[in-house]
């Protein structure tokens, strides 16, 4: 059975309909962050655009769409098999994978920068916000260990 091509221009506007900042599961994590009294910055302006960062650790924090950043395609083992996900046109294919890709270029500007990189799963902000504050406070803890090392 053949889908019909959607107009260009449809596709547009949906897309500019959907949310980078101020999501549910970022302002999810921001309440959880302020709970644990953890001080942080929203869109700090760094290549990736984190969605935080840890104020004064170098610790950039990212909350990544399941559907937007390949989750789906993880939880189904399908990071490199994007074309058996048969439920996706070809645009769509096209647009997490290269989300994926540049998620992974993301992460290793940052880190030749100096800067720890956190990224968490939608699913897994909204199901335990907990625990993904005590993933960020262990790792405050040992880069604040490294970071006051190599600054004196």
């Amino acid at each position: 059975m053949r889908t019909k091509k959607r107009d260009p221009e449809v596709t547009s506007r949906i897309m500019s309909q959907i949310k980078s900042k101020g999501t549910k599961v970022e302002l999810l994590l921001a309440s959880a962050l302020r709970k644990a009294k953890i001080k942080f910055r929203r869109h700090y302006p760094l290549p990736g655009k984190p969605d935080f960062i840890v104020f004064g650790l170098k610790i950039a924090i990212f909350c990544d769409g399941d559907f937007w950043h390949g989750n789906n395609w993880r939880i189904r083992g399908m990071d490199n098999q994007a074309e058996d996900f048969n439920k996706l046109t070809p645009f769509w294919v096209k647009k997490i994978t290269t989300n994926m890709a540049r998620d992974k270029r993301v992460n290793l500007t940052l880190r030749k920068k100096g800067w720890k990189v956190l990224r968490f799963w939608e699913s897994d902000i909204k199901r335990d916000p907990k625990k993904i504050i005590k993933k960020i406070e262990a790792t405050m803890r040992a880069h604040s260990f490294q970071y006051s090392s190599h600054r004196s």
